[in-house]
This record gives structure tokens, C-alpha cells and sequence, in this order.
């Protein structure tokens, strides 16, 4: 099949959507597919893609400004070109919800009867910006919804939220995210990223992984080490908090330093995949304390053994609590205890990393992930051919 992949950012940035895109591409192409990339050059550091046979539209943005703001606006010849770039596919499988160049690739789709598979990645609910995010769903969203062939959930809190707005049963399918584990065949040593950073061998790790932003509910997490720390006297552990600055960075310094904790919290900004990896490896305790979707650090997170606590502040992904780690509620000291009993009990550390392996072998697969894709791809383009044939 000859399969267009839509993002907006590409290749990989620090995990999220544009690593799904990137890992679902190359492998679909491994499967024989002629799979392209329709994106822009947000975030783009002039790196293409080491894929030699993924070919990439890449299209300027009107403002890079803007897409700090989640608002993509793309180049004005992003139209015609795209109006002749559409109808050469099989299938068109769009990633995000709400972005305004979708509109565009559903117009030409519908006009060229390509068939297209939309994949929210967490992105359906309206909290924050709900104003303007009902009106991108009146306007734009609830057509997109209407006009694609397949939805695509990652776990069925997100699949009740495609219901909630309309959405038929019969249009929903539950994929989760997958992950390669070839790429973890061959781990940096233990301690590496201790020593680069010169933490004390003894002392555990909780790490955040991921973009600081408001959403995030980092600051649940730095008000639950102050709690460990400062109520529950547990003076054995260091936070990490790696990854870009989203806008939220100044804010959770002054909360960790308000609180007396800043000098026992590592600020590293972006890591590179090497040191992401070596984080995760020398990491006691991987937490997200709120999420949409599914993050794929988790499953980075469960390939190298490390634990994993959230809250249910945001989604929830029904394998985690009791299994590789905890769910908890959304206060600080539930966190704290929750964070307690991983780094103070090594045998329930040690149990919960061999269950993070076997989950992910189990469960989450990269093959297994896009052998399920492929199946959705070939029947909508089945479809597709019947409605023709009798149009």
C-alpha cells in the first residue's frame, strides 16, 4: 500500500506523537509499504529522516511562535500542493485532533474519495481553552470526526471520549502505542547517568521524563518530594526533572525552591536518546503525574524495568497500578506514599521491573501494533473500492 502519515512534527522530538509517527513509519516500511510523511518545521533542528525510503513533504510554518501555542498554520502553498498530493495514496493516517492544515487534508481526501484514519493521541477532551477548542470542534472537528473512515483509540478512556462526542461504536478501534524492543537489546551500563550528573551511587532517583509543561502536573510532583522528604523524612532520593522547557520551567524552579527542595532537584533540560536511556536505566521510579493518552515513556520506561506512578489526575491506562507500579489519587502526600513504598522496598522494586518487561513483551509489541494498523488500513481501502464500485 502507499500510506500517507500526517504530523506536524518530524521526525522524532522528546517522545510523544512524533516518536508514534516515526516508529510506526519505519516500521511499516520494513513491512514492504511505501509510507511519506506530510509535516511541517516546527521544532525541526534540520535533521531528516534516517530512513532512506520514507520520502517527506516538509512545509514551512507561518510562524514558529504560534506553534508554541499549538496553533500549526502552515505555509499558503501547503493547498494546492496538498490538493495534488492527496489522491496519489491508498490511505491518509492523520495524527492530532485539533490542528487547522486537518481540515485541509479532510477537504481533498473526501474530494479524491482517499480513505482516512484519524488518531487523536489524547487529544479529544476540551480542558483548557475550551472555548477555543469548541469552536475548532464546531467549525472543523466534528466534520473530521464524521468524514474518517476509522478512529483510532489508544485505551478505552479515550475511546469514550470519541463517544461522548458523537462518535459511532462502529468507528472506533482500540490500538495502543507500541514499542521496539530491538533498541534495548544493548543497555548503557548502570550508573552512567548517576556519574554524569554526579548523584551519589546510594541515592534513588525519581525522574520526571518529558516536556515541562502546566498540563503535566509537575507541580504535583515537586510538592510530593517536598512531602517525602520534608513530612515523610525520606532524605534517600533525588528528583530529575528532564526534558524541554514547554513555557512551565521558571514556575516548578520557584515552587521546588519555595519549598526547600531545590537543591536536591536536577533540572538536565533536553537528553539526548543515549542519556534519556541512561536515565531511565539508572531511574528507581519513572513518574507522570498526569497524562492524555498514552505516553510512549512509559513504555520506554517499562523496557529498561523501571517502575512507573502517575495519578488520576488525567487519563488512566488500566495495566499500571498494582502491576508495574501505582495509579494514585492527585494529592501530594497520596504521591509521596505511593513514591515511598517503591524507592524504601527493593523486593517490591525488583517485582514490579519484571512485570514491567513482561507487560510490554506481552502487550506491546511495535509488530504487534502495526500488524493491528495494517489490518484497519486494508479494510478501509476495501471499503473504499465497494463505495466506488457502486457510486
Amino acid at each position: 500500500m502507499k500510506i500517507l502519515q500526517v504530523y506536524h512534527i518530524y521526525p522524532e522530538l522528546f517522545g510523544g506523537v512524533s516518536t508514534v509517527v516515526y516508529q510506526v513509519t519505519r516500521e511499516l516500511c520494513k513491512r514492504g509499504h511505501e509510507v511519506h510523511v506530510l509535516t511541517t518545521d516546527a521544532y525541526f533542528k534540520g535533521k531528516e529522516s534516517r530512513e532512506k525510503e520514507v520520502k517527506v513533504y516538509r512545509f514551512r510554518l507561518v510562524s514558529q511562535m504560534l506553534s508554541k501555542y499549538n496553533l500549526i498554520v502552515p505555509e499558503i502553498k501547503f493547498i494546492p500542493y496538498t490538493k495534488r498530493l492527496i489522491k496519489e495514496y491508498d490511505c491518509i493516517h492523520i495524527h492530532g485532533y485539533r490542528n487547522l492544515y486537518n481540515e485541509i487534508i479532510r477537504h481533498f481526501a473526501v474530494r479524491h474519495r482517499v480513505p482516512y484514519i484519524l488518531q487523536a493521541h489524547g487529544s479529544i477532551p476540551r480542558k483548557g481553552k475550551w472555548v477555543l477548542k469548541l469552536t475548532y470542534d464546531a467549525l472543523f472537528g466534528y466534520r473530521l470526526l464524521k468524514d474518517a473512515s476509522k478512529v483510532i483509540a489508544l485505551n478505552k478512556v479515550e475511546a469514550q471520549q470519541y463517544r461522548s462526542i458523537g462518535v459511532p461504536e462502529d468507528k472506533i478501534t482500540i490500538i495502543p502505542n507500541g514499542i521496539d524492543l530491538s533498541e534495548y537489546a544493548e543497555l548503557p551500563p548502570k550508573g552512567a547517568f548517576k556519574k554524569k550528573f554526579n548523584i551519589p551511587g546510594d541515592k534513588k532517583i525519581i525522574l520526571y521524563l518529558g516536556r515541562i509543561h502546566k498540563t503535566k502536573g509537575i507541580d504535583f510532583l515537586v510538592r510530593a518530594y517536598a512531602y517525602l522528604t520534608k513530612k515523610m523524612n525520606f532524605k534517600d532520593a533525588v528528583l530529575i526533572i528532564a526534558g524541554p522547557d514547554d513555557g512551565y520551567l521558571n514556575e516548578v524552579k520557584a515552587l521546588a525552591s519555595s519549598l526547600g527542595v531545590y537543591n536536591s532537584t536536577i533540572f538536565t533540560g533536553f537528553l539526548s536518546n543515549e542519556n534519556k536511556l541512561k536515565a531511565l536505566i539508572d531511574a528507581d521510579v519513572f513518574v507522570t503525574p498526569s497524562f492524555y493518552g498514552f505516553p510512549i515513556t512509559f513504555l520506554e520506561s517499562c523496557a529498561v524495568g523501571t517502575p512507573i506512578v502517575t495519578t488520576s489526575l488525567g487519563d488512566m491506562l488500566e495495566w499500571i497500578d498494582g502491576k508495574v507500579g501505582y495509579v494514585t489519587r492527585p494529592t501530594c502526600c497520596d504521591l509521596a506514599e505511593a513514591l515511598y513504598r517503591i524507592v524504601s522496598d527493593d523486593e517490591l522494586c525488583r517485582k514490579f521491573s519484571r512485570n514491567c518487561i513482561e507487560v510490554v513483551r506481552s502487550y506491546f509489541l511495535l509488530e504487534k501494533v502495526v500488524e493491528r494498523l495494517e489490518e484497519i488500513y486494508k479494510e478501509v481501502v476495501k471499503s473504499m473500492v465497494y463505495e466506488t464500485s457502486d457510486y
